[in-house]
């Protein structure tokens, strides 16, 4: 029994100095920030006829999420500089909506707004926009978060939509901060498991 627990407390021990090495690597380096910038691939803003835009958290009683606020923010600033001709919002479970509201109380006309408001994944992002947008003329441009582009251009692309991404700084802003750098590594922990599972099912 003693050797049992004598080698139950060196896994213990094993797995804390693991994940303390890890803690380190994520906070004191820039390694976040480079699988960031590579998901998020080329930094550019390009231009276009259609502006797509894609939800992320829930809307709570109407107040979006911190990552679809940030999204939208920057829909907003990229119609304002002019060329897009209409924009198309997607997002289930009141998403959509709310981004709708916000892209109208900052001077987005609200007749050049398509909403979709049935998706509650990117694959459905995909799906359900990619049925709007076939039958509009004119050049695609995805605008979402930086580590979000990577998997959702492709599952865009597998739904039959060429667009352009147009990637937001919503990780990288928020490695500057050392504090943000751990819950910004397990969001993209989680991202990663999405892009995995999604080549898996042929999604992307």
């Amino acid at each position: 029994m003693t050797e049992v627990i004598r080698r139950i407390l060196r896994y213990l021990l094993d797995a804390a100095m693991a994940l303390g090495l890890l803690m380190v690597l994520v906070t004191a380096t820039p390694v976040i920030r480079w699988y960031a910038q590579w998901l998020a691939g080329p930094w550019y803003e390009p231009k276009g006829d259609i502006l797509i835009l894609l939800g992320a958290d829930d809307a709570a009683n109407g107040i979006l999420g911190a990552a679809t606020y940030w999204r939208s923010f920057y829909a907003v600033m990229a119609w304002r500089e002019g060329g897009f001709q209409s924009m198309v919002i997607s997002g289930g479970h009141g998403i959509a909506e709310s981004m709708r509201d916000f892209m109208v109380s900052q001077g987005v006309p609200a007749d050049r707004i398509v909403v979709e408001n049935r998706s509650t994944s990117t694959r459905e992002n995909a799906i359900f926009t990619a049925a709007i947008v076939r039958k509009m003329p004119g050049n695609k441009v995805l605008l979402t978060s930086d580590f979000h582009v990577y998997r959702a251009v492709r599952a865009l692309r597998k739904a039959g939509v060429e667009v352009t991404p147009r990637p937001i700084p919503y990780a990288l802003k928020r490695t500057n901060l050392w504090t943000e750098r751990w819950p910004v590594f397990l969001e993209m922990v989680v991202e990663t498991a999405k892009i995995v599972d999604y080549r898996a099912h042929g999604w992307i």
